[in-house]
C-alpha cells in the first residue's frame, strides 16, 4: 500500500509547474487564498504558526513526495506559514484539478484518506510530544518517531517541533554530547 501510495499521489502533480526555493523563503502565509497544492521534490517544507508571543511552532515538516498542508485542499485560506528550509523544489497544481483527480478514482480516494489518517497520526505524536515536561523527554519521544537527529543547520526547526527554545534544544544536546564523551573516555581507561 505504502508503495502504491508514494506512486499514485505524487503522480497527480506530473503535470504541476516546478517552483524552487530558496533557504527561509516562505510559499504561502497564513490567511493566503488556497489556489494550489503543493508537492515536495527536493528540500523540506515546513508549516509554521506563530503563539501570540512570537513562537514560531511547527506544524509539519514536509520532505521530498510530501504534499504541504494537505487539510488545505478543503479550506479557503491557509492557517499557518509554509517556509522552505533549506533549497527546495515544490511542483504546483491548481487545488480544483487536485480534488477532482482525486474524487474521480475511488482506489486514489482511498489512497488520499490513509494519508491524511497518517498525517493526523503525526499531528497526535507532535501534540503528545509537546505535553512532554523537559526538553530531554521531548527530545527522547522525538527520536523514537524519527530516529537521528537532522542536519546541524535544521536544529532550530527541529526546536520549533518540539515548541522549545533553540537554546535549550542546544544545551540539550551539548549535554548529551558531554555524558557521551565521558562513557567513551570511561571505557576506553
Amino acid at each position: 500500500m505504502i508503495m502504491i501510495m508514494c506512486n499514485l499521489l505524487p503522480s497527480i502533480f506530473e503535470a504541476g509547474r516546478d517552483l524552487g526555493l530558496k533557504r527561509d523563503q516562505v510559499l504561502f502565509a497564513t490567511n493566503d487564498r488556497v489556489v494550489t497544492m503543493f508537492l515536495v521534490v527536493t528540500g523540506a517544507i515546513v508549516l509554521q504558526r506563530h503563539t501570540s508571543s512570537g513562537t514560531a511552532m511547527t506544524l509539519q515538516r514536509a520532505t521530498p513526495g510530501t504534499i504541504i498542508a494537505e487539510a488545505s485542499a478543503y479550506a479557503r485560506h491557509y492557517h499557518c506559514d509554509a517556509v522552505a528550509t533549506t533549497e527546495s523544489r515544490v511542483r504546483a497544481i491548481p487545488v480544483e484539478t487536485f480534488r477532482k483527480t482525486v474524487s474521480r478514482d475511488p482506489a486514489l480516494s482511498e489512497i488520499w484518506s490513509a494519508y491524511l489518517a497518517r498525517s493526523v497520526q503525526s499531528a497526535r505524536l507532535r501534540s503528545e510530544i509537546r505535553t512532554l515536561r523537559t526538553v530531554s523527554e521531548r527530545l527522547d519521544a522525538w527520536l523514537g518517531a524519527a530516529g537521528n537527529l537532522p542536519a546541524r543547520g535544521t536544529w532550530q526547526h527541529l526546536a520549533a517541533e518540539l515548541g522549545v527554545t533553540r537554546e535549550a534544544l542546544y544545551r540539550e544536546l551539548a549535554r548529551r554530547r558531554s555524558t557521551a564523551d565521558r562513557a567513551t573516555t570511561r571505557r576506553s581507561s
